[in-house]
């Protein structure tokens, strides 16, 4: 899948240095976490996301604004425009956030993060706030686990019918994704 993408630097003024955006450090990481071997070219529900539709290596309509149909065959070619285009709208969302120039193995994890969470969640995680006060480490340790060592974003969410509450229910390989980040995160520290 890198070979595919192209990695952009551009200069952040407000941080006042370079970046790297759609890095190949980020786009195996996603390939590994989102489709595996090879991307998904038929367009599918994904039951951990409720039944969203899900293609390439994790188009959803929350990253792009093109339509996504179940049953729908995309090829190759359209997956990495496609992800290209959306993956950098997200690394662009995530930016601002940073209130310090991130090392690019926490930019990188970051966006994995907003990914696959979202970038409202990543910015206001545990982690950026620990990031926008320069403590790298700890923010890295924040996108899988909490300072008292608990889980964190590992779970799915949804509403009870019976009791209108939200249900949080742990998933593994939730988990296994988040500590992922997290060592990798810290490969430039």
């Amino acid at each position: 899948m890198s070979a595919n993408i192209q990695p952009k630097v551009i200069w952040v003024a407000a941080l006042g240095g370079f970046v790297t955006l759609l890095s190949p450090a980020l786009i195996d990481h996603l390939q590994q976490w989102e489709s595996g071997k090879a991307r998904v070219l038929v367009v599918y529900a994904d039951k951990l996301a409720g039944g969203i539709p899900t293609v390439c290596n994790g188009l959803t309509r929350h990253v792009t604004s093109t339509p996504i149909v179940v049953g729908e065959h995309w090829t190759d070619e359209k997956c990495v425009v496609e992800e290209a285009n959306a993956l950098e709208r997200v690394q662009r969302a995530v930016l601002p956030c940073f209130k310090r120039l991130p090392p690019p193995s926490v930019l990188d994890m970051a966006s994995s993060h907003a990914w696959n969470l979202g970038a409202s969640a990543t910015c206001g995680s545990g982690a950026m706030a620990a990031w926008a006060r320069g403590e790298w480490e700890r923010g890295c340790q924040r996108i899988s686990r909490g300072d008292d060592g608990t889980l964190v974003w590992s779970f799915t969410s949804r509403i009870d019918p019976k009791t209108g509450k939200k249900v949080f229910t742990f998933v593994q390989g939730l988990a296994n994704r988040r500590a992922d980040e997290t060592q990798k995160c810290g490969a430039d520290l």
